[in-house]
């Protein structure tokens, strides 16, 4: 487990990740009160909907974070190819954004969450280190990341606290027996 003033740090950031998608749930919500489904509140439940999977996932994440900074996260392991993780952790975020190659190994793991975390640390990467496109070459158990960026090393790593997703797949993989490493533009995620 880390510092103990890292997780109240994580949790101010899930609070703040967390105004922005609940103040449009709420000012859409509003008004749709006032009105009927006409144009254009029909696109204004389409923006809820978005809106409120935002929130949903952000919860996933700090719920996944409490649990593993306390100690009581218990993966739920299956089988599962590090390939095909890489791939759908790609495919959240478009696959035009992400380059996915090499061959995978099979492992027992969390995979929903490692997935999950997965498409944090790309997505991560992506924003913080203002990219177009990043490419995951996998290696069995190895993961690689690049580019990643000198300025966004530190918040895909989880260190710098700017990036819910990212911090919260760090302390995944870490839990997972795993570990996070960068080298020059590269980050090594090595899963157990």
């Amino acid at each position: 487990m880390s510092d103990d003033t890292d997780f109240p740090r994580l949790v101010s950031l899930a609070c703040h990740d967390l105004r922005t998608p609940l103040a449009t749930v709420h000012g859409f919500a509003r008004t749709l009160a006032r009105g009927g489904l006409e144009p254009p509140a029909d696109r204004y439940v389409e923006m809820i909907d978005a809106a409120s999977g935002q929130i949903a996932e952000l919860l996933d994440e700090l719920s996944l974070a409490a649990r593993i900074e306390s100690g009581r996260y218990e993966p739920e392991a299956r089988e599962a190819d590090t390939l095909e993780l890489a791939r759908a952790a790609a495919a959240r975020l478009g696959e035009e954004r992400v380059r996915v190659a090499g061959s995978g190994a099979r492992l027992a793991t969390d995979a929903e969450a490692l997935e999950r975390g997965l498409a944090a640390l790309v997505r991560s990467a992506l924003r913080h280190g203002g990219l177009a496109e990043v490419a995951l070459a996998v290696d069995g158990p190895q993961i690689r990341l690049s580019p990643v960026t000198a300025a966004s090393a530190p918040v895909v790593l989880g260190e710098d606290l700017r990036d819910l997703g990212a911090a919260v797949a760090a302390r995944l993989v870490r839990r997972l027996g795993g570990s996070l490493a960068v080298a020059g533009e590269t980050l090594t995620i090595r899963l157990a």
